[in-house]
């Protein structure tokens, strides 16, 4: 028996924190998206922008943002993106993540993905983004995925180091993730 609230299929879900729509930060994304996706043999890939609902993630009646909320916490992979804004990850990104109870992306592997405009916060997904999703309990089993602005204008070349490099452990933590899912399905 499987559960209900996780999809039977690998499903990759990626997540914009930019507040600007249509943004290189949801273009690079996107792109790692896409990557994952192809790894895990799915073409179940789907996007959430916040800028779209930014509005209404701070209010009572939110139904855009809670569908969003519902969406990723049922994926097997999620792409969390931020552009870094004074040395962290951005508000919109925390208000979102916020409207989470403890243990709401348990079980999502997520990739933190971070575009900075200086190599200098390379390190902002490490210390600031992956702390919060760790104790949402998702599974990060990579390192964050750090781009520059200069980067994002050739993204295949930027994304191949760090596919070479986590391309099996994201495989691995992703199908563990399955099986859990599937094996606490079973159990109810």
């Amino acid at each position: 028996m499987t559960d209900p609230t996780r999809p039977s299929a690998a499903s990759v879900v990626v997540v914009s924190g930019n507040p600007r729509e249509g943004s290189r930060t949801l273009a690079a994304a996107e792109a790692a998206g896409r990557r994952i996706a192809e790894l895990l043999g799915t073409d179940d890939v789907t996007t959430i922008e916040l800028a779209a609902f930014a509005g209404e993630i701070l209010t009572p009646d939110r139904p855009s943002a809670d569908e969003a909320k519902e969406r990723l916490a049922r994926a097997t992979v999620a792409v969390v993106a931020t552009p870094v804004y004074k040395a962290s990850y951005t508000g919109l990104l925390k208000s979102f993540l916020d409207l989470y109870g403890p243990d709401g992306l348990a079980g999502v592997v997520v990739v933190p993905l971070v575009v900075s405009g200086n190599p200098a916060h390379a390190l902002a997904g490490e210390v600031h983004l992956r702390p919060v999703l760790v104790e949402l309990g998702a599974v990060v089993p990579t390192r964050s995925l750090t781009l520059t602005e200069a980067q994002l204008t050739d993204l295949g070349a930027a994304l191949d180091p760090w596919f070479a490099r986590w391309a099996a452990p994201l495989r691995r933590a992703a199908g563990t993730a399955a099986a859990t899912a599937e094996l606490t399905g079973a159990a109810r």
